[in-house]
C-alpha cells in the first residue's frame, strides 16, 4: 500500500517556500505570536508610581532614586532579552544580572517603600523569564520572602498583594515561557518528521526505479542482440524475440506505475521465472532450487528485489556460462544464494543497486554479502529473519 503520510508530508513540504539552504523555513507564528522580549517590556509601567514619585519631590535623594531606578530598567531589559536565547540565558552572567536586580529592587523597596515595593512582582517576572527546570523553585522561594519580608516591614499585613503578585508573576511567565518552547520544539520534530518521510519516500522510489529499470533494460538488451544474430538465417525466431521484447516492454510500464504509486511488490515466484528467461536469453544456463517452507509475502517480496538485482548484473556484467539461484527456508529464515561462473562483476564495487539491497535488508534485520565466489565467478548471499520481515513490511505500510 501507498505510504500516504510521506506522501502528505511531501505535498505539504512541497508548498510551502524554501529558504537558499533548501529548507522549509521556520515559522512559529501563530494567530497573535509566541512570546518574546518585548511582550514582558510593558510591564515596566508598573514603576510609573516610583516615577511620579520623583517628579513630584515625594522621594527623598531624588537623584539617588532615579539611578536607582535607571539601574533596575537596564538589568530587567537586559535579562528579558538573554532569556530568549538559551545560551545566553544559562551563561553565568545572566545569573549574575538577576542576582544585582534582586539586589537592587530590596534596596529600593527598604529605602522608598510603598510605590517602589511594585518592583518586587517585576524582580519575580525576570526570575521566571531567566530561571527554568527544578531550579526556579527554590529561586521563586528565596525571591518571594525577600518580598514577604520587606514588603510586611512597610506595609504589614497589607503587603500580601505584594508577595502573591511576585510568586504569580514568576510562575505563570515561567509557565509560559516552557510551554512556548515546548510547542516550538514539537513544531520543528514534526517538521523533521515530514523531511524524513520525504526522505524516504524518495529513497524507495529511486530504488524501484533503479531495480525495476536496471532489469528491464538489460533483457531488452540482450533480446535485441539476440534478435539481430538470428535474423538472417531464422526469421520467425527473430520476430519472437522482438516480441518478446514488446511484451517485457509493455511489463515494464505497469511495473513503472505500480512503482510510482506505490503498490508494488516484487513476486519472488515471477521474479525467478523472469529471471530464467533474462538467463536463457543471455545464453547463460539458470539452475534454481528451493527447498523449505514457503515465505511470506513480506520476505519474498525482499528477496525478489535480490533475484532481479544478482540477475541482472549477472546478465549485463559477468559473461558466465551458468548461474544457479539457491533458496532454503525455514519458519524463522530464509537464505538465498545466487552464484554464477562468470568474472565480470567480482573485479567491481558494489553498485547502487545492491548497496540499496542492503539497506532494504538490514532495515528488516537481514544481511546481504556480495563477492567474488570461491575459485570463479560471483556469488550473492541474502538472509532474512521472516518474521522480522513481516514486521518491517507491516509498518511501512
Amino acid at each position: 500500500m501507498p505510504n500516504w503520510p510521506a506522501r502528505k508530508a511531501e505535498r505539504c513540504a512541497a508548498g510551502q517556500p524554501r529558504t537558499a539552504g533548501g529548507e522549509a523555513p521556520h515559522d512559529d507564528r501563530g494567530p497573535i505570536g509566541p512570546p518574546n522580549a518585548f511582550t514582558l517590556l510593558p510591564w515596566l509601567l508598573l514603576g510609573m508610581g516610583a516615577i511620579s514619585n520623583i517628579i513630584h519631590g515625594e522621594t527623598p535623594n531624588p537623584w539617588i532614586g532615579g539611578l536607582g531606578l535607571l539601574v533596575f530598567n537596564s538589568l530587567y531589559i537586559t535579562l528579558v532579552f538573554r532569556a530568549f536565547h538559551k545560551p545566553a540565558r544559562e551563561a553565568p552572567g545572566t545569573r549574575w544580572c538577576l542576582a544585582a536586580l534582586v539586589l537592587v529592587t530590596c534596596t529600593l523597596a527598604l529605602v522608598y517603600g510603598h510605590n517602589w515595593l511594585l518592583f518586587f512582582p517585576l524582580a519575580g517576572l525576570a526570575t521566571g523569564a531567566v530561571v527554568r527546570g527544578r531550579r526556579l523553585g527554590p529561586v521563586m522561594f528565596g525571591v518571594t520572602a525577600l518580598a514577604g519580608v520587606i514588603s510586611g516591614l512597610q506595609q504589614g499585613w497589607d503587603a500580601f498583594g505584594i508577595v502573591y503578585g511576585t510568586f504569580l508573576s514568576g510562575m505563570v511567565t515561567a509557565a509560559i515561557l516552557a510551554l512556548s518552547e515546548t510547542v516550538r520544539e514539537l513544531r520543528d520534530t514534526r517538521q523533521e518528521l515530514a523531511r524524513a518521510a520525504v526522505d524516504q519516500e524518495r529513497l524507495r522510489f529511486s530504488r524501484d526505479l533503479h531495480d525495476l529499470l536496471g532489469h528491464t533494460l538489460s533483457v531488452i538488451v540482450v533480446k535485441s542482440e539476440a534478435a539481430r544474430r538470428i535474423a538472417p538465417r531464422d526469421m520467425e525466431a527473430a520476430l519472437d524475440q522482438v516480441r518478446d521484447i514488446e511484451s517485457v516492454g509493455r511489463q515494464a510500464l505497469v511495473e513503472i506505475r505500480e512503482a510510482v504509486t506505490g503498490y508494488r511488490e516484487a513476486s519472488l515466484a515471477a521474479e525467478l521465472d523472469r529471471a530464467r528467461g533474462a538467463l536463457t536469453a543471455a545464453g547463460i544456463e539458470p539452475v534454481v532450487r528451493q527447498s523449505g517452507a514457503p515465505l511470506p509475502p513480506q520476505a519474498a517480496a525482499l528477496l525478489g528485489w535480490v533475484v532481479r538485482e544478482a540477475v541482472t548484473n549477472a546478465v549485463r556484467h559477468s559473461g558466465a556460462a551458468t548461474c544457479e539461484i539457491e533458496l532454503r527456508s525455514t519458519a524463522e529464515r530464509a537464505s538465498l544464494v545466487i552464484t554464477d561462473d562468470g568474472g565480470g562483476v567480482g573485479s567491481t564495487p558494489p553498485g547502487s543497486g545492491l548497496t540499496g539491497l542492503t539497506e532494504r535488508l538490514a532495515a528488516a534485520g537481514g544481511t546481504l554479502r556480495s563477492g567474488p565466489a570461491p575459485g570463479r565467478g560471483f556469488r550473492v548471499t541474502a538472509e532474512l529473519p521472516v518474521e522480522s520481515a513481516a514486521e518491517e513490511n507491516e509498518e511501512s505500510r
